[in-house]
């Protein structure tokens, strides 16, 4: 399991002003909630957040905020992007008490693709019909991922949400609200087949030159 720290520094300077100049000097502003605590106004390195970023479990795992002396349980809950520089604007972390279930979105890893029963003996193609769900669990109970086994899929064949192994403890946020059990996961399926059309341009374009040299031949007959 990957263990992520993050070091922040409370704030009182707020507004869009006080936000620009933090970016300016390679800081980022954010706020901590939840957990029946006064929301807090922090601000991070902004480079430390993006290089964290690139590791996928940051965006389902339990996060240590350190905040001066004090050390508290976050989740990344929102994440701020400039529209198309490679930055960030703001980031929301929110606390989570260890007897609070929560609502956290994970990646779906899909494994043995390439020995897929559909796939190695049919020939068929595994199209991802979900890459992420959301589930609800306890902090304790927080998986980085779920694995999706594509071993014994066959040709046609369709994994819905019921399919899912979840790890005990983990429950699908939509199934809980009366969603649809057989909402489709992932599928095997024939591979596609590109017919090439007949170039009839090509024959179009010679009848058109006879077409011409006849018209040709007729205008020289007439004239004779």
């Amino acid at each position: 399991m990957n263990e992520f720290e993050l070091v922040a520094e409370a704030r009182t300077d707020v507004g869009k002003g006080a936000s620009r100049r933090l970016r300016r000097d390679g800081k980022l502003p954010g706020i901590v909630y939840g957990t029946g605590k006064e929301a807090s106004m922090i601000t991070l390195q902004h480079n430390a957040v993006m290089h964290n970023l690139e590791h996928e479990a940051f965006y389902s795992h339990i996060l240590s905020l350190k905040i001066g002396s004090e050390t508290e349980s976050v989740v990344l809950k929102d994440l701020q992007r400039h529209p198309y520089k490679r930055s960030l604007l703001h980031i929301d972390l929110l606390r989570v008490d260890a007897n609070e279930t929560l609502t956290m979105r994970i990646p779906l890893h899909y494994i043995n693709e390439d020995k897929c029963d559909g796939v190695k003996n049919d020939g068929g193609v595994v199209s991802h019909l979900m890459t992420d769900i959301d589930i609800v669990c306890l902090p304790r109970d927080l998986p980085e991922f779920i694995e999706v086994d594509m071993l014994e899929v066959k040709l046609n064949d369709t994994l819905h949400l019921s399919d899912l192994k979840l790890p005990e403890g983990v429950d699908i946020h939509s199934l809980l609200h009366g969603g649809d059990a057989a909402q489709p996961v992932a599928s095997v399926h024939a591979p596609k087949i590109v017919v090439e059309e007949e170039e009839t341009t090509a024959v179009e374009g010679e009848e058109g030159e006879v077409a011409d040299g006849d018209d040709e031949e007729g205008s020289k007959d007439s004239e004779s």
